[in-house]
């Protein structure tokens, strides 16, 4: 199922983890062990949830975890290149009726 413009995850993590628990973004970011521009980026949705990034909010907040930050990061990165994908120029294979290529 397809989401309709999901949230950029840096909007998630200020929303519901950084403003709850009243932490700045350059307390946050001690405890990440990044600079408070990198946190920045992020939160400004100008910056992505990279993998060591997911780890490191898992290691400091717990939950939700490295693998749903990913996530959030995919679907909101696949959902803007959907919004280009006219720009792809790709020639679909065709499939024969047994679910084969045809060449």
């Amino acid at each position: 199922m397809n989401m309709h413009n999901p949230a950029h995850p840096g909007e998630i993590l200020k929303e519901l983890v950084l403003e709850p628990l009243e932490l700045s973004i350059t307390e946050a970011a001690r405890h990440l062990g990044i600079s408070r521009k990198t946190l920045s980026k992020v939160l400004n949705k100008r910056g992505a949830i990279t993998p060591e990034m997911a780890l490191r909010l898992e290691m400091a907040f717990g939950k939700p975890n490295a693998t749903h930050w990913l996530r959030l990061q995919n679907a909101f990165d696949l959902w803007q290149t959907r919004q280009h994908s006219i720009d792809i120029q790709v020639i679909p294979f065709e499939v024969c009726h047994a679910g084969l290529l045809k060449a």
